[in-house]
């Protein structure tokens, strides 16, 4: 484990992300309550320096492999190093470092085993979000619900935790080639709610930029596939 006695890796895959990181890492709390652990998937903005000259731990990708492989070196690092919660969220400023205490507390508190965020509980918010996001994640929130057994307000917003204990479970595959980018997440998700793991949503903040420009790295139809396929994949059986 790292230097402190936490028990909690926060990973923050990122990509790219420049001026926004630099803000982000300032505000991760130093009090020792989690370690820090950075996915550099293949930035080319000098990402990995940055990070290296402040002692961050960081695993460097040469090129950018998406989210779900940066997800999935976090999941093995962590494993390796004794952690037993991992937190996941993005470099991009979104995702509000000081609640990373409210998502890890139910873990803690023995009360879920996978917390996901949402900007829809009483609490969450979500300013300067895109009207036509907004109508597609609540949409795509209410299918999914549909073939789930957990009924949850807010499937895209990537700001979760996880106790790792749940990747030894015989049925969660992580290591499944097509699983390197969105894909992962829903994957995670979708076996944890119908294996019966515990899952706890709590509010969270997305903050989106003031501008309304370059406010989501996912591309249009390439991206939507990596999200839709997972459920795709597993309702018919075509993947484990």
């Amino acid at each position: 484990m790292g230097d402190s006695l936490s028990e909690v890796l926060v990973t923050v895959v990122t990509y790219n992300e420049g001026e926004k990181l630099k803000s982000l890492v300032p505000r991760f709390s130093s009090d020792g309550s989690y370690d820090l652990l950075f996915v550099d998937d293949g930035s080319n903005d000098g990402t990995e320096q940055f990070l290296s000259s402040l002692g961050h731990a960081v695993i460097r990708h040469d090129t950018n492999l998406g989210v779900g492989a940066g997800i999935r070196d976090a999941v093995k690092y962590a494993r390796k190093q004794g952690y037993e919660i991992i937190v996941i969220m993005a470099g991009n400023g979104k995702m509000q470092p000081e609640e990373i205490p409210k998502l890890i507390e139910p873990i803690l508190d023995n009360r879920a085993d996978y917390v996901q965020g949402s900007r829809y509980l009483e609490g969450g918010r979500s300013p300067n979000l895109p009207t036509f996001r907004k109508i597609t994640i609540r949409l795509f929130t209410a299918i999914v619900n549909i073939f789930l057994r957990f009924q949850g307000t807010d499937i895209t917003c990537g700001f979760r935790a996880y106790r790792l204990n749940i990747f030894n479970h015989p049925r969660i595959n992580i290591e499944q080639d097509w699983l390197g980018r969105y894909e992962m997440e829903y994957y995670i998700h979708y076996k944890t709610a119908t294996l019966g793991f515990r899952i706890v949503e709590v509010p969270v903040a997305m903050v989106y930029p003031a501008e309304k420009t370059n406010y989501s790295k996912i591309r249009p139809f390439i991206g939507w596939w990596s999200m839709v396929r997972p459920w795709i994949f597993l309702i018919l059986r075509l993947r484990k």
